[in-house]
């Protein structure tokens, strides 16, 4: 199971990372977030994740579920939850690249495949 964000701005705008090497389907462009430990609960381990990956902080009653994305060859299992308030400036913490990217534009991004089924809804739920 994995814990993501869709970190939307005051502008509306979805902070996006690329995947940094060796990890499968590196250099795409992802949500921020990574895998929930044993016992540790989806919304933790996203508090947990986003302060190692960008060095910001929030709390889970911050996060809203969103949506999730299932990869049945693999078992795997991606949960979203988007965020809208944090403390701190997303800052590459693991030699990501970042960028802030308008709903409308987030499908012109290289994603991995359960990232962009997500993205789509997240575009779907921000635009007018």
């Amino acid at each position: 199971m994995v814990s993501a964000a869709g970190l939307i701005d005051r502008d509306g705008r979805l902070l996006m990372c690329t995947r940094p090497a060796p990890k499968d389907w590196a250099g795409m462009w992802e949500f921020p977030g990574g895998k929930v430990e044993a016992g540790e609960r989806p919304a933790d381990a996203l508090v947990r994740e986003l302060k190692e990956e960008l060095g910001v902080e929030t709390v889970d009653t911050c996060l809203a579920p969103f949506s999730f994305s299932l990869d049945p060859n693999q078992s795997l299992i991606l949960l979203l939850f988007l965020c809208r308030k944090w403390s701190g400036t997303p800052t590459p913490q693991e030699g990501q690249k970042i960028k802030w990217v308008l709903p409308k534009d987030v499908l012109d991004l290289d994603m991995p495949p359960l990232d962009r089924p997500l993205a789509a809804q997240v575009r779907d739920y921000l635009l007018p």
